[in-house]
């Protein structure tokens, strides 16, 4: 029934495969069932109904993608786009969190739209190969990056005399004195889990995480549930709260909000792009994309529109249910790297969700220093497309590597997209190659650069 459902055998998988590679996209990514509601909470939104609406958004989005698309994604609300809502719209713009998940819901919309008349699908098609690779090995960078931080691995000292409000110029970065019970856990379960693979055991990542998390309780990392719960909080709170009226209530505000809206879509839609470009090139997972269908407009014809379409609409869901953008996962690269090929790894995922609504005081067990000597792995392995840029020409090299160096730097996927595109366009342009670059690429450009200048002129 399995195989018949998700087409286990056709992708070269097995049903022990697929369950091995959900539960590690989990653990890697089950922080964000805390994580969130505290920074939602911020902006003054219930800490008990974020969480329900975190997880409730997550096994939806998740559950869609795997029944819809058939592909190993997860989703649940974006980090950097929740500190976007919180710090940017609803602190920064004084704008009511109600009206803020409207501007989420809108963006929901819009992500539906240019998803089902094809312009996302023809965007990831005008992206050449190289920085194709280049979004993969940056991702790579970022997770490994974030590994290194969650791991508390890197410090940052001061550098210089500080102002009169007590603010740093700049800091410096350096490896931690491995003091920290913390950061040796990393240290631990970054080399358990390399070895492992170098002995080529299946599940290597999830066993590394499960060891990890053991050794962590004698170390006094790994914190054990002083009680349990198994009654999840109310959504009411949350659930169906967006105010589309308020945020259109003010003319004046127009033109603010509408910029607003623009930069959480191309946020949003980037953060997908160069999730599903950077995983899929490295498993194979979109590498037979359907270039005919596209060309004739056959609509929905392969794994990557299902896909997309899939998470476009579960921005709008995490909306309605009261949290910000609901979008693809990057940490779905763990599972994909633990031999996940199919939808049942994203189902496993959406399980897991579920049963932590009852049994959230196990599931926040793991530490980060466990998922986070995972994703460290991870990073490695998607490093390698690195290797298949064309270094040796400058007009491809030069935006690769901006590309896959501001990600990690500016802790942005879409920031390295960006920067990638425009440099992209430069190149060729002062090479004489103008005419080999995709249209939309040029019109995509036009957008980060008007987003920019906005963003510089203070105009939201």
């Amino acid at each position: 029934m399995l195989d018949k459902l998700f087409g286990l055998k056709a992708q070269g998988t097995n049903a022990r495969t697929e369950i091995i590679a959900g539960i590690t996209t989990f653990v890697t990514m089950a922080y964000i069932m805390f994580v969130n509601p505290s920074i939602l909470s911020i902006a003054g939104m219930d800490w008990g109904a974020v969480f329900v609406a975190t997880i409730l958004a997550a096994a939806i989005a998740t559950f869609i993608m795997a029944f819809v698309a058939n592909v190993p994604y997860a989703q649940a609300p974006g980090m950097g786009l929740n500190a976007m809502f919180t710090f940017t719209v609803c602190i920064g713009m004084g704008i009511p969190w109600e009206q803020a998940l409207a501007v989420v819901f809108i963006c929901g919309i819009i992500n539906i739209i240019i998803t089902v008349t094809r312009i996302r699908k023809m965007i990831i098609y005008a992206i050449p190969k190289s920085l194709q690779y280049a979004i993969s090995g940056g991702i790579g960078l970022f997770i490994a990056y974030i590994g290194l931080l969650g791991g508390h691995l890197l410090t940052f000292t001061p550098d210089g005399a500080a102002d009169a409000a007590g603010n740093y110029s700049k800091v410096i970065p350096a490896l931690v004195d491995f003091t920290s019970p913390d950061s040796l856990l990393t240290v631990i379960g970054l080399v358990i889990i390399v070895v492992l693979m170098l002995l080529k055991v299946k599940g290597a990542i999830l066993i590394g995480i499960i060891a990890t998390t053991l050794i962590g309780i004698p170390m006094g990392v790994t914190q054990l549930p002083e009680s349990f719960s198994f009654a999840p909080p109310s959504l009411a709170p949350t659930f169906f709260k967006l105010d589309i009226a308020g945020l259109f209530s003010d003319p004046s505000q127009l033109f603010k909000i509408l910029a607003l809206i623009l930069t959480f879509s191309l946020a949003d839609t980037f953060d997908t792009i160069g999730t599903f470009l950077g995983t899929g090139r490295k498993s194979g997972i979109f590498d037979q994309l359907d270039e005919e269908a596209l060309r004739h407009g056959k609509g929905f014809s392969s794994r990557l529109d299902r896909a997309l379409f899939a998470d476009a609409t579960a921005t709008s869901i995490g909306a309605l249910l009261g949290t910000s953008n609901t979008t693809t996962y990057v940490e779905s690269a763990a599972g994909i790297a633990a031999g996940g090929k199919t939808g049942m790894t994203s189902a496993v995922v959406g399980i897991l969700f579920l049963l932590s609504l009852f049994i959230s005081p196990i599931a926040g067990m793991v530490p980060s220093a466990a998922t986070s000597a995972a994703l460290i792995v991870v990073g490695i392995l998607m490093a390698e497309s690195l290797g298949k840029i064309k270094w040796e020409e400058l007009s491809e090299a030069i935006p690769a590597f901006f590309t896959a160096v501001v990600m990690p730097l500016a802790y942005s996927i879409t920031t390295g997209i960006a920067i990638g595109f425009i440099f992209y366009c430069v190149t060729k342009i002062c090479t004489k190659k103008a005419k080999d670059v995709h249209p939309i690429m040029y019109i995509v450009t036009v957008i980060f650069l008007l987003n920019y200048l906005i963003t510089a002129l203070k105009l939201f």
